[in-house]
This record gives structure tokens, sequence and C-alpha cells, in this order.
């Protein structure tokens, strides 16, 4: 394997979601990664995008989005070139969002003379937390060396803490022969869906299992050889279309798309897929419970941000707002979810927080 093999690196942030789990702080109007959910001063977008510019040329990161968030995309990274906001007229999943992204990447290295075989791609979402930025680099350095000089697809496994049943899940076995103790790079048996509790608690019994973290590292050669295998006919309009400038022809081929993730249309059926199970300080911030565990917490469990807290027979309750010098005030609840916010108030018990996005199907009816 070729470990010092010159690559042109590239990123394609994925950032069209509407964070439904996160009600009612985000909203279609402005979802989760254009919020400062832990306080720090920066949106999650933002802090993505200064995580992947320590790796890739900033003028070689993308950001795919929906037409809604073009400005507000503009705003949190105000240097980032318009023509790199690849803007979806539509939602239909991560794989048109990332063939999309390919063939902006395809056009502007066809001039350039670098092989495909010699270009990395990094595909990470807007909206994760990762907290050791340094493991992160160099297990992305690890990815990149795999990517380029292998026929696979490499994929980013996260070593599972709990059985939890948010999260896809990934087989691997150990078969490679690039790695470290803690980065080894393995094949992937097989993926497996948001599983029930019983089969999630079985998985990390037997071990050789982690989570899906959707963070993707692949070649352009290997990525758009597996489109078009499996997914012909959407990777080809995209690659015959002029997309610069030209926002109604990529709205006829989203039209025209199947809405299919990236797992189920690519991942799930290409000839090699490895995987790196890793610990980087990682979580997908997909729910309030997510979230408390990187939130102050008092003596007894009780997790806030953004409130002035008040609490008297209470444990174990998540406590958010949006107002610091609003005091929110408990008496006698544990195990609850508490987000105020200026129109909108959730109360509703840990153990129901997948309700959450059932309610905001309701409320979008």
């Amino acid at each position: 394997m070729q470990i010092n093999k010159p690559v042109e690196k590239f990123a394609v942030i994925m950032a069209g979601g509407v964070g439904t789990r996160f009600w009612p702080m985000s909203r279609t109007s402005k979802p989760k990664q254009f919020l400062d959910i832990l306080g720090t001063g920066r949106s999650l977008i933002q802090m993505t995008f200064d995580r992947l510019s320590s790796v890739v040329p900033p003028s070689n990161i993308l950001v795919v989005t929906n037409e809604l968030y073009r400005s507000d995309v503009a705003s949190h990274i105000p240097s980032i070139p318009s023509e790199n906001i690849l803007c979806e007229p539509c939602m239909r999943n991560t794989a048109p969002c990332i063939a999309y992204a390919n063939a902006v990447i395809s056009s502007r290295v066809a001039s350039s003379g670098v092989d495909a075989c010699d270009v990395g791609i990094i595909v990470a979402p807007s909206d994760h937390l990762i907290l050791k930025e340094h493991e992160f680099g160099r297990i992305i350095s690890l990815a990149l060396i795999e990517a380029t000089s292998t026929s696979s697809l490499v994929t980013l496994g996260i070593q599972p803490t709990r059985p939890d049943t948010g999260y896809g899940y990934i087989k691997f076995s150990r078969s490679s022969s690039t790695g470290d103790s803690t980065g080894e790079i393995a094949s992937v048996d097989r993926f497996t869906e948001k599983p029930d509790l019983e089969t999630a608690r079985g998985f990390l019994e037997e071990g050789g299992y982690c989570w899906n973290s959707g963070i993707f590292v692949w070649s352009l050669a290997n990525i758009s050889s597996e489109f078009s295998k499996h997914l012909s006919d959407m990777s080809s309009a995209f690659e015959s279309a002029e997309l610069c400038g030209n926002a109604g022809e990529v709205d006829d081929i989203y039209t025209s798309c199947e809405s299919i993730s990236i797992d189920y249309g690519i991942l799930e059926r290409a000839s090699s897929v490895s995987v790196i199970p890793c610990d980087f300080g990682w979580s997908d911030l997909g729910t309030w419970t997510s979230l408390a565990n990187h939130l102050p917490k008092d003596s007894s469990e009780n997790r806030s941000s953004g409130v002035d807290l008040v609490v008297s027979e209470s444990a174990n309750n998540i406590v958010v707002g949006a107002d610091p010098e609003k005091i929110i005030a408990l008496r006698g609840l544990n195990d609850f979810i508490v987000v105020d916010t200026q129109d909108a108030l959730l109360v509703c018990p840990k153990s129901d927080e997948q309700w959450v996005k059932v309610l905001v199907g309701k409320l979008e009816k």
C-alpha cells in the first residue's frame, strides 16, 4: 500500500436535514445544523467546516443543502465560495445528494490532469459532534490512504457503548494488514438498520459490531464506479448535466431521482467496503438524550442549558431553554425532557423521546 501517495482532497458536507427530533429548538425555518446547540458560540455546521478545513483545503469543501438554506450556509460560513454551495430543490435522501456533489467534483478535476484514483472525498453530516479533533484527523488520514490505494469504500464506525436502537450497526471482521490498536481497518460483513432493543443487546454481547456514523471516505474513481453499477440512471443524469449555474437542470434531475440513502443504494451492494471502528468523541446529537451527555449536570443528574434552573426533589431531567435569564422550576419531576422556546414548550418522558418525531409529523399536517 502506498503510504505517502499524493491525493487531491475534497469534502462534502450534507446539510439538508431538518432535525425533527430536536423540536422545538430545531424547525424547518432554522434546522439543527444552524444552531449553537452546545453554547460554544459556533453552530454545528461551523464546527463541521472548521474540522474538515484542517484536513481539506477550504476551497475544496462543498456543502449540499436545501435551496431554503442557501443564505444560512453563506452567513454561517462566509469564506465558502458561492459555487461550493450546492442546492437541492427537494429532499431525496443521501444518495442523490452525494451523486450531485460527485458530479461537481468530477467536472472540476477533469481538466486538471489528476487521476480519479488520486482524488479522495470525505462525506460528513453537518450536525454531528466530534470532541477528539486530533484523533478524528488521524482516522481520516488513515481512511484516505485506504480509499485511494484500494478499491474499497470506507466508512467510519463508532465503538458502541450501549445497546442503542437509534443507530444503524455495522458487522465487521478484522482482515486488513493496515491499522493500529485504536483504528484498525476491517472488512464490512453487513449493515443492519436501526434494530430493536433485544437485537442491539445481542450485537453488543456478540462483539464485532459498531455504530454507523454516516461519515464516509472514498476515491472519486471508486464511488463513481459503484454509482455506475448500482444507481446508473442517477449518476449518468448528474454527470451529463451542465450543473454550474443551471438550477433548472438540477431541479429536473432531482424530480426524477429515486429517494434512497447511500447506505441502501451503494454501500450494501458495493463489492468492497471497509470500516474503521474508532473513538473520537462522536455523537450525532440526534436526540435530546444524546445532547444531554454534553451538558453540565447538578448533584441529582439534572442537565441543563440556556435556563436558570431551580429544582426540588427532581432528578435525571434534561432542561433546555432559549433565555438564560428565564427561571424554570421543577418539583417532583424525574426522567423528563423539558425544552422551552419563545413559542413552544416540550415536556416529555425521556423514555418516550422518539415520540417527538411523531409529534412533528402531526404538526406539519
